[in-house]
């Protein structure tokens, strides 16, 4: 009898709630704490110049559906290079969080007067998230993570891995067109990415992370 094949390998999904809720936690969480302290606003003259472009917003919100697909290829490859990338996404959301303890930034949102759908949806944007929660971009971060995910995967088509790289790219864009962003927090967003994946190697934390989820996988088996 075939066992049944699951979306998600059954030992990943620990660690991928753990990334969920290091995400929410960071995200959600930062903001009750920083609410009342001063935010800096790290915006420049490059920033400025940078037209506002509401159609993006579309672009900028497709991110889901890729993150939620990458990151299902992600927890898909080989179980080591699997647990390196979850490893490396909740170290990341560790350092944002620390950052936006320490350093809330802030920015300048355009008024949005016009009556298209983009300036409805960029009105219900600005509405549901408050400008703060900016350095680094966890937007920029995740989406970049999505592109590392497939990009060393022989089983996924070069195709789909430049298809992924652009609208990594893209959804980068879109930050800094939606207002949502300034150029320092997708740099940051991507930088911290790139480097965390390479520290939990480097540094042995993956290995450290897979012994604690597996343990934990274990532990939750004899339940």
């Amino acid at each position: 009898m075939k066992k049944k094949k699951h979306i998600i390998p059954k030992i990943m999904w620990i660690p991928l709630f753990f990334t969920l809720a290091c995400n929410t936690v960071t995200y959600f969480g930062s903001r009750i704490i920083t609410k009342s302290k001063f935010h800096r606003n790290l915006s420049n003259s490059v920033d400025e110049k940078i037209p506002f472009v509401p159609w993006t917003v579309s672009i900028y919100l497709s991110c889901y559906a890729f993150w939620a697909a990458n990151y299902v290829i992600g927890c898909r490859q080989e179980e080591e290079e699997s647990f390196r990338f979850i490893s490396a996404d909740f170290a990341a959301k560790l350092v944002c969080l620390l950052c936006y303890l320490a350093f809330p930034t802030t920015n300048t949102r355009p008024v949005v007067d016009g009556k298209s759908i983009w300036d409805k949806l960029m009105r219900k944007l600005y509405d549901m998230d408050a400008a703060d929660n900016l350095f680094p971009s966890i937007h920029c971060l995740t989406s970049w993570f999505s592109f590392i995910a497939v990009r060393k995967n022989k089983r996924i088509p070069i195709w789909y891995k430049i298809v992924s790289f652009f609208i990594a790219i893209s959804i980068c864009i879109s930050t800094l067109t939606t207002k949502q962003h300034v150029l320092i927090d997708v740099f940051a967003g991507v930088s911290l990415s790139e480097a965390s994946y390479a520290f939990v190697e480097k540094s042995g934390f993956s290995k450290w992370y897979t012994k604690v989820m597996k343990r934990l996988y274990g532990y939750f088996l004899c339940i």
